[in-house]
């Protein structure tokens, strides 16, 4: 009977492992054939964050045989009231999809609670950090993938551009929601503005204006969110020149154009999107922008060939060529700069590829406490969880 006893119990100690095991594991290759889902909070064309994201999946359907789409936009609680995300991905698994981008921070929830109930689906959240084991967020989920862009370069050298423009030392920051990504984000235009503005121009970092106002989401929603055509337009009749984009819409060019086209002198710059710039002819400084072609194109050919390994990838700058489409994470597209101001640009991304970083003590949040002494660099972990805007801006760190 011990005998009998001790054969069940390694056999149900097999099963349980085994159960264990195969709970934790990847899906199956998907083979030479994937229909990939795409899941984007604003329209498909909006000329910003959503319009790159889908860009990015056409570039996956250029390079990578065997591949094809179907997709959801406006996947929002104004366009869908009533719908969750998690069900909008599992209508395009209907559809035939196996492997799901959820191409929004908005969506974190939505696609943790889809990656769990849906282990056979291959899913990626772009911008989250759910799969980095060093983040605050860690949580375990084999078929799901994080991809974000280290865009806080290419931000930096937005500021750089303001800086190296204004007429008036007063820089807008026009913000979505507040959270880590993008307090990071702001913050990073505002040390490439400052650093331009002491070292290129020679002057004093207290003579800068930086201030952030927020609208409260991604894009405008009416009755929900701050106008930001009014957000930019009190930029600019307050005596602000440059207005730096933080969100997924072309507002902030296009007030930029309407104002120049009155006799004022204006400038503003976009963002997500590289050919946002021709929104704003004349008018944009420049565009920082994600390019997810490359990243998206690992992550798919690794679910077809079966090499699929949940990570966090937070992919940097080609500095070889920050604007070269098959290997470049993030680029900027130069606008209307006069010539001191393009050098400057030039000059700093040159600085950049070279080592320089901005995220280098002695800095303080905006509440004067000290964030990173004295030569100190920023950990990845205090960049991506930036807990306050910094001292010299203006503006809400965290929402009331």
């Amino acid at each position: 009977m011990r005998n009998v006893s001790r054969i069940f119990l390694m056999l149900l100690i097999a099963v349980v492992v085994g159960s264990a095991a195969f709970a934790q594991s990847a899906p199956p290759a998907a083979g030479s054939n994937l229909t990939i889902g795409l899941v984007m909070v604003g329209p498909y064309n909006d000329h910003g964050w959503s319009q790159a994201n889908y860009d990015g999946i056409q570039y996956v359907l250029a390079k990578v045989p065997g591949t094809k789409l179907v997709y959801i936009d406006k996947a929002n609680s104004a366009d869908r009231p009533g719908t969750t995300v998690s069900q909008l991905g599992e209508s395009l698994v209907a559809q035939g999809a196996k492997l799901v981008v959820f191409s929004s921070d908005d969506m974190t929830d939505e696609a943790i609670k889809f990656a769990q109930d849906h282990k056979d689906i291959f899913v990626v959240l772009t911008s989250g950090s759910q799969q980095w084991k060093d983040g605050k967020d860690y949580k375990p989920l084999p078929n799901m993938i994080n991809v974000m862009g280290r865009m806080e370069y290419m931000k930096m050298v937005a500021g750089v551009a303001a800086a190296m423009t204004t007429k008036t030392g007063k820089i807008g920051f026009l913000g979505p929601l507040i959270n880590d990504e993008t307090r990071r984000l702001a913050a990073s235009a505002y040390l490439g503005a400052k650093y331009a503005w002491v070292n290129y121009l020679k002057k004093d970092a207290k003579d800068l204006q930086f201030k952030v106002t927020w609208i409260g989401f991604w894009f405008n929603i009416p009755g929900v969110t701050s106008d930001p055509t009014q957000v930019a337009d009190d930029f600019f009749n307050t005596g602000f020149d440059v207005v730096i984009s933080g969100i997924d819409t072309t507002e902030a060019v296009a007030e930029a154009a309407k104002y120049q086209a009155q006799g004022k002198t204006v400038w503003a710059v976009p963002y997500d999107y590289a050919k946002a710039i021709d929104e704003g002819k004349g008018v944009s400084l420049g565009v920082p922008y994600f390019n997810w072609g490359p990243a998206y194109s690992a992550v798919v050919t690794s679910a077809m060939k079966g090499t699929w390994k949940s990570h966090w990838e937070w992919n940097a700058p080609d500095w070889k060529n920050i604007n070269n489409p098959d290997t470049s994470a993030v680029g900027f597209k130069k606008g209307t700069l006069s010539k001191a101001a393009s050098d400057g640009v030039d000059t700093f991304v040159g600085e950049l590829g070279k080592g320089l970083n901005l995220w280098k003590g002695p800095l303080n949040t905006q509440d004067g406490k000290p964030y990173l002494k004295a030569g100190t660099v920023a950990t990845d972990q205090q960049v991506w969880y930036l807990p306050q805007l910094l001292e010299g801006m203006q503006g809400q760190s965290v929402s009331k």
